[in-house]
């Protein structure tokens, strides 16, 4: 009879973490680091990766506090990811406080013998001065908000009175939101699908959102969704669900007329797929899905493959995978315009931290504009691709007014001579935080992204 795996010990799991979050100090995507963790170690270091990103400013400021002068890179970062999981919070800590520290010192005792009693020095004086340490690390920017402060600075010049708000929620863990298939099902019986299982969804009606949105109780391994090798079903943010509703238009107030089957379409940055995928639930299209990476092109046909949406859909539409930078017009446009254009163009990511941690640690200031040269760059190069009476839809998942709201206005302004008409279903900025921060929907809040639906004359 087979055996359930031992979990593993949690000094390993203390180990691998603090060795992810190093290498996320030297700039590696936490994607990237997971991929080659370990197997059996990836899941549990996932989770206290996030766990340690989360709060990682106050516990690099609690460690320079009562050890002013920094050990050796090792040493601290083990020391810095057992103070993040010791840290306080509204949920109680993933272990016991004696448990985590005795398996720190393990660990450091594995990795750096001569540390072993350091570390748990630093950790048990933690415990016993808990509060006033993070009471006295929380005056500084940084630990008070778990931000680097060009980050801080820069939400407070755009959204003053939103910007508190916006850290907090960066902190907090996100839903895990449902899109099913619509060539498939609805979502009303894959929610009964799910509650025959005895998982709880709340189906989410919005029409912005196409009527395919649930948000899980709770959330689980994508395995545990019936159906989801068979393509019934997709994880996709609330916020990024917008982007094919807003693109093929009507059924919704103040969208452009419905664009007619067959219609030709360029999704300009399509990896990993998941709008690209959505595109073609909904819509029987001519779809040219670019990507300037070859290799993450693979994922779009993956996530095609996955939801048996392959070359030729139903009802007669076509879908062409392309690498190509979409900059450079003349090394793969064949002459003929657009319909429809998605430019889900590259950006910070500054409205799914909640989601990716890593990613404000990784981030530095200059990012911004670099970001926005390069969208700005793409929107001039795909505009005169588009048809007269065509439509774009840029979007970006951040929360910063240079990718958003500055890089269109800019946009409307180089190009008012073509007239373009900027929609009245634009969203806009997507915040990612509650008007009414004590409503009941406070759950079902989608990420920071931007919308602009523009249309040519």
């Amino acid at each position: 009879m087979p055996t359930q795996a031992a979990s593993p010990p949690l000094h390993r799991l203390l180990g691998q973490t603090a060795d992810a979050v190093a290498a996320v100090r030297a700039g590696r995507s936490l994607t990237e680091v997971l991929a080659a963790c370990p197997a059996e170690l990836r899941g549990g270091t996932q989770a206290l990766s996030f766990a340690v990103l989360r709060v990682l400013g106050g516990a690099q400021a609690v460690r320079a506090l009562m050890a002013p002068k920094a050990p050796p890179p090792a040493v601290d970062t083990l020391l810095v990811t057992a103070l993040a999981l010791l840290w306080p919070g509204e949920s109680p800590p993933p272990y016991a406080e004696h448990t985590l520290v005795d398996q720190a010192v393990t660990a450091a005792r594995a990795r750096t013998p001569a540390a072993a009693k350091f570390v748990n020095a630093v950790l048990r004086r933690f415990l016993r001065e808990r509060t006033a340490l993070v009471a006295e690390a929380r005056r500084q920017p940084v630990a008070a908000h778990n931000h680097p402060l060009w980050w801080i600075e820069r939400l407070r010049q755009d959204w003053p009175a939103q910007a508190d708000a916006l850290m907090a929620a960066a902190n907090h863990h996100p839903p895990m939101v449902l899109r099913v298939n619509a060539r498939r099902g609805t979502a009303a019986d894959y929610g009964q699908r799910l509650a025959a299982l005895g998982r709880g969804a709340a189906r989410v009606d919005d029409p912005a959102l196409g009527g395919q949105a649930l948000v899980l109780d709770r959330p689980c391994a994508v395995h545990e969704l019936p159906g989801f090798a068979e393509g019934d079903v997709s994880v996709q943010d609330l916020s990024a669900q917008r982007a094919a509703p807003l693109l093929l238009g009507g059924g919704q107030s103040g969208a452009l007329p419905a664009l007619a089957p067959g219609a030709r379409v360029l999704d300009a940055c399509a990896a990993p797929g998941g709008k690209t995928a959505h595109l073609l639930e909904r819509a029987d299209l001519d779809l040219l899905a670019l990507d300037s990476d070859a290799r993450r092109l693979t994922r779009v046909q993956d996530t095609l493959k996955r939801l048996q949406l392959p070359a030729a859909t139903p009802g007669g539409g076509t879908v062409r995978l392309q690498a190509a930078d979409a900059r450079q017009v003349a090394s793969w446009w064949d002459g003929r315009p657009f319909d429809a254009i998605l430019l889900d163009a590259p950006c910070t990511a500054s409205g799914i931290v909640r989601r990716h941690p890593d990613v404000r640690w990784l981030r530095r200031a200059d990012d911004v504009a670099a970001l926005a040269a390069v969208q700005r760059e793409l929107l001039d190069a795909l505009w005169p691709l588009l048809a007269p009476g065509g439509r774009l839809l840029y979007a970006t998942c951040s929360i910063f007014m240079a990718e958003g709201q500055q890089q269109i206005v800019a946009f409307l302004q180089r190009h008012a001579a073509q007239q373009p008409q900027l929609a009245a279903a634009s969203p806009g900025h997507l915040l990612g935080v509650p008007d009414n921060p004590h409503s009941p929907a406070e759950a079902l809040t989608g990420d920071g992204f931007y919308y602009a639906l523009i249309h040519k004359p």
